[in-house]
């Protein structure tokens, strides 16, 4: 069910430095392993099929990605032990999305990382990120 266009996750077996660690029948998760020097087992759920963003997931691909996201879990505590996690999706390139392919976040979180306590949404909420006018 994977697609082969030119988008880099529509084809993630491709990458060499990216594994696909689970999968069921319409997402995978993936590791990357040039990002677990500094978001130690952190990776990505993904649709196998080209979806942009997370709004045009299919009913199954939601039931698939929540499947995931218990079995990602499962894997990562076994593993890595986290204190916490951070999950969450950008949309959109003002969003933060800069690959054209929902993916959805999971990032293990530990007590003695230097922004321990910061979620996602903390540098959103920053005075220097208000609104001009």
């Amino acid at each position: 069910m994977y697609n082969t266009q030119s988008c880099p996750l529509c084809a993630p077996f491709q990458d060499v430095k990216q594994e696909i660690i689970l999968e069921n029948d319409s997402c995978c998760y993936i590791q990357k392993a040039s990002e677990q020097e500094i978001l130690i087992g952190s990776g990505l759920i993904i649709p196998k099929r080209h979806v942009q963003t997370v709004f045009d997931l299919s009913d199954r691909e939601w039931v698939d990605t929540r499947d995931l996201i218990q079995k990602v879990k499962e894997h990562v505590d076994e593993f890595y032990d986290p204190d916490g996690y951070s999950v969450g999706w950008n949309t959109g390139k003002v969003g933060g999305q800069s690959i054209p392919h929902a993916h959805l976040h999971i990032i293990p979180r530990f007590s003695d990382e230097p922004y321990a306590g910061k979620g996602i949404r903390h540098w959103i909420k920053q005075p220097e990120n208000k609104r001009p006018g």
